[in-house]
């Protein structure tokens, strides 16, 4: 796995992220990559690249039944403007909400399982199929995201993160460079935005993912954590050059 990882990492160091994208979906995983989206805060990006490459590059979009309406009808309005067309949302099993989380209220006293039955294992089963995701994480967004690298191995299938070396400045830079509607949350003081009850407003020095899940050691939902709860740290390479924003 990991001479895999090395082999990939090798193979397209240096690539601004448009190109590593196209790369990665036209030639190294054909019909075999998805991108997993939040439809959050700084989503628009890597949707706009895909839109711009390959507009039936599966999107997934996990609904746990408990985000934002404004997220709802971001997701919407992203999808028309930029002309996705496979993106699929994804939710838990209605056996198992009701029989893990009848009342709707199991964030509150067991969120890592409320994450597990809404996020982790809906991931898993829409993963099903394919060899490699792409997700959206960056290093300035907190700690635990600091060191990650571009590729990794998990559960058997890569997973790429090629916004790592991008500052907030330049995710700025390219909304207004293309014209990419804000998620309407941002305004209201939210950088990073999940589901309702665990997503609270941030204060301006505090980091962009300090309200998910505020006063608890939790700062992960789980669908990038290892099965002993650890981020995956696979190898460690170079991020990509960001894309001009022209």
């Amino acid at each position: 796995m990991t001479d895999a990882i090395n082999l990939l990492s090798d193979r397209y160091r240096g690539l601004e992220t448009g190109e590593l994208l196209e790369e990665l979906i036209h030639a190294e995983f054909p019909r075999r990559v998805a991108l997993v989206s939040s439809f959050g805060a700084d989503a628009a990006i890597l949707l706009h690249m895909i839109s711009t490459i390959a507009p039936a590059t599966p999107v997934l979009f996990l609904d746990t039944k408990k985000l934002f309406g404004e997220t709802l009808t971001y997701r919407d309005q992203l999808v028309k403007q930029l002309g996705l067309t496979d993106v699929r949302s994804i939710s838990p099993l209605p056996e198992n909400e009701a029989g893990l989380d009848p009342n709707g209220v199991l964030w509150a006293s067991e969120p890592n399982r409320c994450c597990y039955f809404r996020k982790v294992l809906p991931l898993q089963r829409a993963l099903e199929g394919f060899d490699a995701w792409i997700t959206g994480r960056k290093h300035y967004q907190n700690e635990d995201r600091a060191n990650l690298p571009i590729f990794e191995m998990a559960d058997g299938r890569v997973k790429i993160n090629p916004l790592l070396g991008w500052r907030p400045d330049q995710v700025a830079a390219y909304y207004k460079a293309h014209s990419l509607p804000p998620h309407p949350l941002v305004a209201r003081g939210y950088p990073s935005i999940g589901c309702i009850p665990c997503t609270s407003p941030v204060t301006a020095d505090e980091d962009p993912r300090a309200g998910r899940w505020r006063g608890q050691a939790k700062t992960e939902c789980g669908i990038h954590l290892s099965a002993d709860g650890q981020i995956t740290r696979s190898v460690t390479v170079q991020a990509p050059r960001t894309m001009g924003c022209g």
